[in-house]
């Protein structure tokens, strides 16, 4: 919920869109479970129904679509999806969908660790992951903190002195943050995840670079090519309406290898 209502002050109308809609659907389906029958709403439900009211109320001040924004958007948006293909291609692998949940680069992660068995099948979930991630941060403040600014901004209540920076408080709260909620994970947690598992993790986009490029001791390895044993995951900016998202990258197997060679004919 607090995601969704991030992304309605999004400048992107396409967005603002698709996560009113997301919020209305959630509202509708409120109401019909509420008029099914004649048992009180719990506090959390009452809680809900109150936000996603409000949601609606907000999606009434959007403005009218631009069609020029609009137009803007998919090209970029088709524009980002053949760069990653391409990049794919040459890596011999293929998108594999994760669900964009907020957990999606702690759950693609945990698909290429369970892929490279690192991870066992039945611990290969974001769950583990986020663990890992938050207990590595937390175990290395003079590693993660230059790159944490304080919640309330470089003159807020509780940055420390002439820095800007998280105090000893509010990291703690930053790491709990990554390990019990879906808060998104970014480049901190790529890097955490890299040193705990002690693999390399490669990030394809759509921009330049087309691969990012994490190690766990900061040397970048010579051989990341097809077959490396490196985690490899894709990140869209522009894919997924309700913004910045990642996949898991699988192997290629033959018959998707044939499928593309008659796409390629065909195009």
């Amino acid at each position: 919920m607090v995601d969704l209502f991030a992304e309605l002050d999004s400048r992107d109308q396409r967005v603002q869109k698709e996560s009113a809609t997301v919020l209305k659907d959630m509202y509708r389906s409120a109401q019909e479970e509420t008029g099914r029958g004649t048992k009180k709403l719990d506090s959390k439900a009452r809680h809900f129904a109150r936000q996603a009211r409000k949601a609606v109320a907000l999606t009434q001040n959007f403005p009218p679509s631009n069609p020029e924004v609009d137009a803007q958007v998919e090209r970029e948006t088709r524009q980002e999806a053949a760069s990653i293909k391409q990049t794919c291609d040459e890596l011999g692998v293929q998108i594999h969908e994760i669900n964009p949940d907020g957990h999606c680069l702690f759950s693609a992660i945990a698909d290429q660790l369970a892929l490279l068995n690192i991870l066992p099948p039945n611990q290969a979930n974001y769950a583990v992951v986020r663990a890992a991630a938050s207990d590595y941060i937390y175990g290395h403040p003079d590693d993660f903190l230059p790159f944490l600014p304080s919640i309330s901004g470089e003159d807020g209540v509780g940055a420390t002195e002439n820095t800007g920076l998280m105090n000893a408080r509010q990291f703690e709260q930053y790491c709990l943050t990554i390990r019990d909620t879906a808060a998104w994970g970014g480049e901190p947690e790529v890097l955490a995840l890299s040193r705990s598992y002690n693999i390399p993790i490669q990030v394809v986009q759509g921009g330049t670079p087309s691969v990012v490029v994490h190690a766990p001791d900061g040397n970048l390895p010579s051989n990341l090519g097809r077959g490396a044993k490196v985690v490899r995951i894709s990140f869209h900016r522009r894919m997924y309406g309700l913004g910045e998202h990642y996949n898991s990258l699988r192997p290629k197997n033959a018959l998707t290898t044939v499928a593309d060679k008659i796409q390629s004919i065909l195009s």
